[in-house]
């Protein structure tokens, strides 16, 4: 079986491509010639995520999958959520968005947390939703080099170390995206 994978996102292709059996064969948007910024105009991770799996299947022809993940921070009401890759604004890195939230929560007792990630399949032309969740919480300080994102602040509950500081198999097992990831591919090897 082949499938898209809609996203730029090389961490998030080698993070897929690690937890995928080898019977699905996954493709980019490189792959496929698919160069357009497809824009994530939807105020929830479903909107979004089916706004580029709908894009793949309706301008390709593939079928395709798309993710769209989101921190949410209890005590800031859920925020960034599904504004958390440009949470520091449109172009901010990875570290510009760390830092806003590390200074948002300053004093802040309460640093529980959650990464979300939803998944929006269009397959055989038909559209299906997986959803992963991981709670824990926020660090007061980055720790770890490995990951993107918010890893080095995130750090899961029943661990003592963060995201960034996990290999990659140890957070594919009970991140966020590999929880929705164990759906997608379930549904997957029975499709196949």
């Amino acid at each position: 079986m082949k499938i898209v994978f809609a996203t730029n996102n090389k961490h998030k292709v080698k993070e897929i491509k690690d937890l995928l059996n080898s019977k699905i064969k996954v493709l980019t948007l490189n792959d496929i010639g698919c160069f357009e910024e497809i824009e994530e105009t939807e105020d929830t991770l479903e909107g979004n995520a089916k706004i580029k799996s709908d894009h793949v299947k309706n301008k390709y022809g593939y079928d395709c999958f798309a993710d769209d993940t989101g921190l949410e921070v209890e005590a800031l009401g859920g925020v960034p959520g599904v504004y958390s890759a440009r949470y520091a604004g449109e172009n901010a890195s990875f570290e510009d968005n760390v830092n806003k939230l590390l200074k948002a929560l300053e004093g802040e007792s309460n640093r529980k947390a959650r990464f979300r990630t939803v998944i929006s399949l269009q397959l055989n032309g038909k559209q299906e939703f997986f959803e992963g969740i991981c709670n824990g919480k926020i660090e007061l300080v980055p720790k770890g080099a490995e990951g993107f994102g918010y890893d080095p602040i995130f750090t899961p509950n029943g661990f003592d170390m963060s995201f960034a500081e996990m290999d990659l198999s140890t957070k594919g097992k009970i991140s966020h995206r590999g929880r929705a990831v164990a759906k997608l591919v379930e549904f997957l090897k029975i499709k196949s």
